[in-house]
This record gives C-alpha cells, sequence and structure tokens, in this order.
C-alpha cells in the first residue's frame, strides 16, 4: 500500500477502517474516504457537488470519531455520496473540510453496506516513519 490510501479489516460483526496518509489531515480524509467505499465505491460517484463537514472534540481519537459519524450524517440526511475527502482544517480538537460527490442515485450507484456510526473500539490515531494512521472500528 501507498503512503495515502484506506483499507478495510475484518472485525467481528463490524468493519474496520485504516486510513494512511502523509498528514493527519490526510489520514483522517483517507479513513472517511474508507467509510463511505463501503456505502457506495467512490469510482462510482462524481464530484458534481461538495459539502462542508466540521467536528470538534476534546481528544484526536474522539475527533476522528465525531468527524465521521458528522460525514455519516451528511449521508444520511441528503443522500450524499463520496467520491473524495478533502480536510481544511485538521488539529488534534478540530476537523473542518469538505465531501465532494453527488446526491445517491440508485440507477448509477450500487449501494453496499448501511453504516450506522463509528465506535471507540480499537480507535487508533498514530504516527511511524512519517505515514499518519488513522483506525477506526464502524458498525454496519
Amino acid at each position: 500500500m501507498s503512503a495515502a490510501g484506506w483499507e478495510h479489516f475484518e472485525v467481528e460483526a463490524d468493519v474496520g477502517v485504516r486510513g494512511r496518509g502523509p498528514s493527519r489531515a490526510e489520514a483522517f480524509a483517507q479513513a472517511t474516504l474508507g467509510v463511505f467505499a463501503l456505502i457506495v465505491a467512490p469510482d462510482e460517484v462524481q464530484a458534481r457537488e461538495h459539502r462542508a463537514v466540521r467536528a470538534q472534540a476534546d481528544t484526536p481519537e474522539a475527533l476522528l470519531v465525531t468527524w465521521i459519524d458528522e460525514c455519516l450524517y451528511v449521508h444520511e440526511i441528503e443522500g450524499f455520496v463520496v467520491q473524495a475527502v478533502e480536510l481544511t482544517t485538521c488539529t488534534e480538537r478540530l476537523a473542518h473540510g469538505l465531501l465532494h460527490g453527488e446526491p445517491l442515485d440508485p440507477e448509477r450507484h450500487r449501494v453496499g453496506t448501511v453504516v450506522k456510526g463509528a465506535t471507540y473500539h480499537q480507535l487508533a490515531i498514530g504516527v511511524l516513519e512519517d505515514v499518519w494512521e488513522a483506525t477506526i472500528i464502524v458498525d454496519v
């Protein structure tokens, strides 16, 4: 796997997502994209519109959970699916960015898994050899 990207991993009854990147912002963005890839494959989505998302929390780990949940809220309320994620701000306590995508179109998008929300189970954020990694498990 390259320095930036995401992957899913097996977890009993849920799905784990691991995002990597050269910065905390990119690791969060890749983890978010990996979560949305469970819903609709990003390569099936066109970046026709964007939605602004903001999250705040007391710790980086809580911020990742809150950020993912705020992004999922946009999907749930607006039926918005994602092709790319861009974080313009990502500190230890604040995340702000854009979801690039479009409204769900059942005729063009193959809908996959329903993602209920992020969990704190095995939640981890770290950096190793200049590569940030954000690991989160989502309830499906």
